[in-house]
């Protein structure tokens, strides 16, 4: 079963990584002042709610009811929005995939709209594609080491199409390292295409 919310992955991971990315002066463009700090923050906290309400509209979609339940992780207790376990294979799978399927949403607008991003002035941009790169640098790494807790993303979309935890990290971590060489290459047609690609591929796997 796929849990829904912020506590789906390692958090101090989440935490040491989300700091790095956005505090580093290649994505952040190094812009001064704390107002633009603020909404290179406040660009994150958009792109974390895009996630979550990508797993929000799939519950919804399906009449599946969303509740409130505590976990924890390496004896770190937090809370996270889980739905009911009973879920068909393929319902689970698109659940679980939501969240990630909504941030390829918004990177791809971002990137095709905005391709030259890292010489606009455009904080809140950044801060939103450095929230999916840096989220989908954590989950690839905890499906790849199999850690974490088992609301995790990743996990439920393996176990639901009966495939290795480590098939859906490499899968998940394509579209990020392609979109990182998007920003810094604006002009590299094949790793936009192929990036695409890699975030279709999530969704096709819907018909395995």
């Amino acid at each position: 079963m796929a849990g829904i919310g912020w506590g789906k992955g390692p958090r101090v991971w989440r935490g040491a990584a989300l700091l790095l990315f956005f505090t580093s002066p290649a994505l952040a463009q190094q812009e001064s002042g704390a107002s633009k700090f603020g909404k290179v923050l406040l660009g994150g906290a958009a792109g974390l709610a895009i996630h979550e309400t990508g797993h929000l509209v799939a519950n919804w979609a399906f009449e599946e009811e969303v509740v409130v339940r505590r976990v924890s992780y390496k004896g770190i207790p937090f809370f996270a929005l889980s739905h009911a376990p009973d879920l068909s294979p393929r319902r689970e799978y698109v659940v679980s995939s939501a969240g990630f399927w909504a941030q390829y949403l918004f990177s791809e607008q971002i990137l095709t709209h905005h391709p030259r991003l890292r010489d606009e002035q455009s904080p809140f941009r950044k801060g939103m594609l450095t929230f999916h790169v840096s989220t989908l640098l954590i989950y690839s790494g905890a499906a790849l080491a199999k850690t974490g807790p088992i609301e995790r993303d990743t996990r439920g979309m393996a176990s639901s199409r009966r495939i290795d935890e480590r098939w859906i990290g490499a899968m998940v971590l394509a579209p990020a390292i392609l979109d990182v060489y998007r920003y810094f290459n604006p002009d590299a047609r094949w790793a936009a295409w192929a990036s695409r690609g890699a975030k279709m591929g999530s969704v096709v796997l819907v018909l395995k």
